[in-house]
């Protein structure tokens, strides 16, 4: 390990507990439910006036670590201050110690298992700080410290970037369909139902406990892929075996299917198949067999989401659409003439949107290969 030297957490990093009162100033709020799983990316941001309790401040650059049930790997680097949920840890670097390098110290796998290892409580495991900052780690120099978080670094920028193009991409879609299809929208129009268009299918999850039904089948797509990967969400990290898959079969879903979160906080969360697939059975799906109809189905479920709690049943804490609701949804069908066009205007959109969430994933992965390498020192980065 050359000059890498054995140092305890707490020699490397130390809690920041600056404390935020409900009524002083207004700051965002991250809590555990803005922090994507794994993806060490915030899925949004809160703000303090919806809060009933004390919060910790943090700064751009600190490092958030969310304590509670640690195995999920909450881990982020917000670019903004704010306060964040006292199930956060708010980690700052002690002197000598890059504030990047710190961050993906934080989010190597080790040091996660490790944190989980020593969590208190059974139903509510939260990492113990006493016991991880007491935990030794080889640790390089400065210099090559902001070497490693610098390539790291360097993968996550993209994967940013990436982002930001398909949000840009898909809001140009919409806008177009909001255009053609709602401003100048004509009263001799047909109206008709989901059920007309396509088949519908709700979810279905074999046994978790049987692990014979998990492995590289196909792609097992659930609320929490919608937020990471966007339009194709069936991009995501778990997947089924082939016995899997005929255990769900009748679940299956074609490529070109449009999935409808329809359930709970996430309701109404839009995406399109772009491999086969299954969901979960918080997911009601549309199987259309006609390919040109399918952005236009997809924009327009976009567009009502505000209005699809209108139609949910089961109250208001956890509303629901069930598969008979779901294909009762109206829809407005213009001339075919016109929606063809729509498709062919924006499936250069979608052909980028792909090409860019291929990326996205091979970047993540490319990420997660070097991450714990790198900070063994299995992997060494000129400095």
């Amino acid at each position: 390990m050359g000059e890498w030297k054995e140092c305890k957490i707490s020699d490397i990093a130390k809690l920041s507990k600056k404390s935020w009162k409900v009524g002083d100033e207004p700051m965002s709020y991250i809590g555990l439910e803005h922090i994507e799983e794994a993806k060490l990316r915030l899925n949004g941001i809160g703000k303090s006036e919806d809060v009933a309790s004390n919060k910790f401040y943090f700064q751009a650059g600190d490092t958030l670590f969310g304590k509670l049930r640690p195995y999920f790997r909450k881990v982020v680097k917000p670019n903004f201050d704010g306060i964040c949920s006292t199930d956060i840890w708010v980690i700052n670097p002690q002197k000598g110690i890059d504030k990047d390098f710190l961050f993906y110290f934080f989010t190597n796998q080790e040091l996660v298992d490790i944190s989980y290892s020593s969590s208190g409580g059974t139903r509510m495991p939260r990492a113990d700080w006493n016991f991880l900052s007491q935990t030794v780690w080889n640790v390089p120099p400065l210099e090559e410290q902001k070497a490693i978080a610098e390539v790291l670094s360097s993968l996550d920028d993209k994967i940013d970037l990436l982002h930001r193009q398909n949000k840009t991409l898909e809001e140009l879609a919409q806008t177009l369909f909001r255009q053609w299809f709602i401003e100048e929208a004509r009263d001799e129009w047909e109206v008709t139902i989901l059920g007309n268009l396509g088949k519908a299918v709700t979810g279905k999850t074999p046994s978790t406990q049987n692990t014979e039904f998990w492995g590289d089948g196909i792609y097992f797509v659930t609320p929490t892929d919608f937020k990471y990967y966007g339009k194709y969400t069936t991009f995501s990290d778990r997947s089924l075996s082939l016995l899997g898959v005929e255990k769900v079969k009748n679940s299956l879903l074609p490529i070109n299917s449009i999935l409808v979160t329809c359930i709970g906080s996430d309701m109404g969360k839009v995406a399109i198949a772009q491999s086969q697939c299954v969901s979960n059975q918080q997911i009601n799906s549309l199987i259309i067999e006609d390919s040109i109809l399918v952005e236009y189905v997809y924009q327009h479920l976009k567009y009502i989401y505000p209005l699809l709690r209108a139609i949910a049943m089961g109250g208001t804490t956890m509303p629901i659409i069930n598969k008979t609701d779901f294909e009762n949804i109206e829809i407005t069908l213009p001339t075919y003439d016109l929606i063809e066009k729509f498709h062919e205007v924006t499936s250069s959109f979608n052909e980028k949107i792909i090409q860019n969430t291929n990326q996205i994933k091979n970047l993540k992965n490319m990420r997660e290969t070097l991450l714990p390498k790198l900070m063994g020192g299995e992997v060494r980065v000129e400095w």
